[in-house]
């Protein structure tokens, strides 16, 4: 088959899923409204249609009006951006396309779609609204939007199921997909020092050591655009509280022997702002040894942190769809993530990882902390995400939602 995608930009999470379809034997095509500043192209080059002269012009007046008390307002293209509509058709038409998927409702994705109508190309829409939701919005705005973007949708998000929840007719949870690495790694190597023979319910104390024997600390990972959402500074107030109280305690050797590496996105002035703060934080804490700061990562550099990485943590609010739980899964990574963020379905609660509550320090720390106490299970944990990545996200439960979408639009 040949897939045409039409999304605002060429997203990380698209990056399994084209290699996935290309081993299959299919073929990717991909349209974009712009190109982001850190894409890896390396399976496919998406072809940037941009947005018209006439739209961009309006564009440029909202910005000088709105810039200064909105550092978000450039977002509004994603919503309301109007594709140039003659590279987009010839794009269309050229693409022979089997289906497409459309990124989203908005007005770019109205003319995909009537362009996709013109030439007979079957098109689903993609967004990250859960598949069971509370309510589905039926005012006249909500109810044109749906008359003019495709009948069928997908979502990688499962929302929570329940007797007082409903479904969009026609929408279909399709996971994300994500290859498993983990298989021949030998950077994360555990001893266990502590165990009573056959006594299963112990807690088991377990050191990280070198190829050497040296123990070394326990490597936690966040990885997250340098915004205030992101919670990077509250995942820098436990860990401050951690070591503090481990101090305190003398004994806790586990806790004291941890170290965080957060990298993100920092390529605004909002990202480098927020990014300053938190290193005066480090200064001011004295965490210099305990934390380290990374910016703008490329792929090959973010695999190398995952590899090396022992536990995930993503501390993020009004998160809708985070790929990162999924990408640390693939590496053998247990992960906590707030039990609000969309893809938090992904992380099986007590088997996998933890969740906990949304935006709520107390919480993560409570979660952490637990997690430090007892690294077998971290181990276990650990290798269950690898199995759960194999199980279920793999290419062909992909391809499944597809399948199961476009038999209901024949």
């Amino acid at each position: 088959m040949r897939f045409l995608y039409i999304a605002p930009r060429y997203h990380t999470n698209q990056i399994p899923i084209v290699r996935g379809l290309q081993r299959e034997g299919h073929e990717v095509i991909f349209l974009s409204q712009y190109a982001g500043k850190l894409e890896d192209y390396s399976e496919v080059t998406p072809v940037v249609i941009g947005y018209s002269s006439v739209y961009m012009f309006f564009d440029k007046i909202y910005m000088r009006l709105m810039h200064k008390k909105n550092v978000l307002a450039g977002d509004k293209k994603i919503k309301c951006g109007v594709p140039k509509l003659r590279k987009l058709a010839r794009h269309i038409k050229a693409s022979g396309a089997d289906v497409a998927i459309l990124r989203e409702r908005s007005v770019y994705s109205i003319f995909a779609y009537l362009l996709c109508k013109k030439h007979k190309i079957p098109a689903i829409l993609y967004n990250q609204s859960p598949l069971w939701e509370d309510y589905i919005k039926n005012d006249l705005p909500h109810r044109l939007m749906r008359k003019l973007t495709p009948r069928v949708r997908m979502t990688p998000v499962l929302g929570t199921p329940g007797p007082d929840k409903v479904k969009e007719p026609g929408a279909v949870f399709v996971p994300f997909v994500m290859e498993p690495v983990a298989e021949g790694m030998v950077e994360n190597v555990w001893r266990a020092t502590e165990m009573q023979e056959g006594d299963k319910d112990s807690c088991v104390t377990v050191q990280k050591q070198n190829a050497d024997g040296q123990s070394r600390a326990i490597e936690i990972f966040c990885i997250g655009k340098y915004e205030k959402r992101k919670n990077h500074r509250m995942m820098l107030e436990i860990m401050d509280e951690l070591l503090h109280e481990a101090d305190a305690e003398k004994e806790n050797l586990t806790s004291r022997n941890i170290h965080l590496t957060i990298a993100g996105e920092c390529t605004s002035g909002a990202h480098q702002e927020y990014y300053r703060g938190l290193e005066a934080f480090i200064r001011e804490k004295g965490l210099e040894k305990h934390v380290m700061l990374l910016k703008n990562l490329t792929r090959e550099q973010v695999n190398e942190r995952y590899k090396k990485s022992d536990l995930f943590v993503i501390p993020s609010t009004a998160e809708p769809a985070s790929i990162s739980q999924l990408e640390a899964m693939a590496y053998g990574l247990p992960v906590i993530c707030s039990d609000k963020n969309g893809t938090a379905c992904y992380v099986e609660h007590k088997v996998n990882g933890y969740h906990f509550s949304d935006n709520q320090k107390a919480s993560l720390k409570e979660v952490l902390a637990s997690m430090l106490s007892d690294t077998h299970r971290m181990q276990v944990m650990g290798r269950k995400s690898l199995e759960l990545i194999k199980e279920k996200y793999q290419i062909d439960s992909y391809l499944k939602g597809i399948y199961e979408l476009m038999d209901m639009l024949s």
